[in-house]
């Protein structure tokens, strides 16, 4: 019992810690996400603070996004953007990665969750990285958000070392 109650009172600290930057009107009141996740949608996010390249953030090392069952996230539209943005307000929104890359292939971007690429928010002039139309000697190339003055996305080299955000599909 008294585990079970320490249990309650760590993700609500946790909970409260992580909601004290977010905009109240963005994300559910009820969720059906796991402790210290935001539901948006039909999604739950989590912000990763701990800096890793993008592979680490996805696959490689324990707290990353598929030891927690989840991807790095996708985007689907401008109001998500901004609710997932919303998250990294505890960091002061620091660059973080998204779920996109061209490691696939050069000009090809895709997510790692398999979610279609059609929503976008480049930066001007980005992505940048394709002077000679194949990779550079730093490629392959990874999504940034929070990206300068506009906040919006840059294509980083993907052993750059950045915070992270997860999603996973609300339980259900």
């Amino acid at each position: 019992m008294t585990l079970l109650a320490v249990s309650a009172l760590l993700c609500a600290m946790t909970i409260t810690t992580l909601g004290a930057a977010l905009e109240p009107h963005v994300f559910s009141k009820f969720s059906s996400c796991p402790c210290a996740w935001t539901q948006f949608q039909d999604r739950c996010f989590i912000y990763v603070p701990k800096a890793m390249t993008w592979a680490e953030a996805q696959v490689m090392i324990r707290s990353n996004c598929q030891s927690m069952r989840a991807n790095l996230a996708s985007v689907r539209s401008f109001a998500e953007y901004t609710a997932i943005q919303s998250l990294t307000a505890i960091d002061r929104y620091r660059n973080t990665w998204i779920g996109a890359s061209d490691a696939q292939q050069d000009r090809f971007w895709f997510w790692s969750d398999g979610t279609p690429f059609t929503y976008t928010n480049w930066c001007p002039y980005q992505p940048d990285h394709r002077h000679t139309g194949t990779y550079g000697p730093n490629g392959p190339y990874c999504i940034q958000m929070n990206f300068g003055v506009g906040k919006c996305w840059d294509d980083g080299e993907c052993k750059a070392v950045f915070p992270s955000i997860c999603a996973k599909k609300v339980l259900g």
